[in-house]
């Protein structure tokens, strides 16, 4: 390997940072110990590399491009894992510290995941943890999260892929549903009644539903007069106030089943499922937060 930096630039990239963070010359001039214009012409040397303007300046405040932004993402992520290669490589990180970064399903995060996070802090209290619930696929690289859960398998061959768990399917619907419409009895009986839909992020398409009959897996197409996007809870609100038929996991609708709010039906043809999975890029460098959280979630929905 070559070297693509000597100690004044890995310096200048460093105090760029420093600057962005405190939006002041100034004021990274005094966090550094130098004088505000060693901190400028630092910053105009890295511009003048890069070829591009990292901040735009005025006689009161300094403000990142659009370009020193995105820059800036990226490199302090960068010096982050520096300096937790280091604290590793010499022991000091005895206790995990810094910002966790999850992108999470928005019903995986509510019913599985959250509920979790106050018992993994209360273990490493100095652990920030930030969620984002988002049905999207995120990228790691761009946006700097550190692990996401998706409910569906990635093509990206350069992420680690840990199976969470297979979540149960079940088709519910509310009793006063049932009363006007009927209980469905068979499969075919589907095409008589409103199946609220969801909408997948990525291409826009109804989700079929899935059955189980006679050992043969089955799709099976529905329609009705309600679709949702984004939130797959918003099917479930529907369904508890009597707008049709819903299919969706198990875990999100126990507790309405126990109560009554929500009745399973078709339960000959249940038996399917769909798996959710934990990911992160391959090859990094896991920090030793983001290894505990690992071994903790894992053990946790084992349990």
């Amino acid at each position: 390997m070559t070297r693509q930096f000597d100690d004044l630039q890995l310096g200048s990239i460093e105090l760029f940072c420093l600057a962005a963070e405190l939006c002041s010359f100034t004021a990274a001039a005094t966090s550094a110990g130098l004088t505000p214009a060693a901190v400028s012409r630092s910053v105009s040397r890295l511009e003048e590399r890069l070829g591009v303007r990292l901040f735009t300046r005025t006689t009161r405040q300094i403000r990142l491009t659009e370009a020193g932004r995105a820059y800036f993402e990226q490199v302090r992520q960068a010096l982050g894992q520096l300096v937790e290669a280091e604290r590793e490589a010499t022991g000091q990180q005895l206790v995990p510290a810094g910002v966790l970064r999850i992108s999470l399903p928005t019903p995986y995060g509510h019913y599985r995941v959250l509920p979790l996070l106050p018992a993994f802090r209360a273990l490493y209290p100095a652990v920030q943890v930030e969620v984002n619930l988002s049905n999207r696929n995120v990228n790691f690289a761009d946006e700097g999260y550190d692990l996401a859960i998706r409910g569906r398998a990635q093509p990206d061959s350069g992420l680690v892929a840990r199976k969470l768990e297979d979540a149960a399917l079940v088709v519910v619907a509310a009793p006063s549903y049932l009363q006007q419409a009927g209980t469905p009895a068979s499969l075919e009986a589907l095409q008589q009644h409103d199946c609220i839909q969801f909408l997948l992020p990525s291409s826009g398409q109804k989700i079929p539903w899935l059955f189980s009959h006679a050992g043969k897996e089955l799709d099976v197409a529905t329609s009705g007069g309600y679709c949702c996007s984004e939130d797959l809870l918003g099917g479930v609100t529907l369904a508890r106030h009597g707008a049709g038929l819903l299919q969706t996991y198990r875990f999100i609708v126990e507790e309405d089943l126990r109560q009554g709010r929500l009745q399973e039906v078709l339960q000959p043809f249940a038996g399917r499922s769909r798996p959710f999975s934990l990911l992160y890029p391959h090859g990094r460098h896991v920090p030793l937060r983001v290894r505990l959280f690992i071994d903790f979630l894992l053990e946790k929905l084992k349990q």
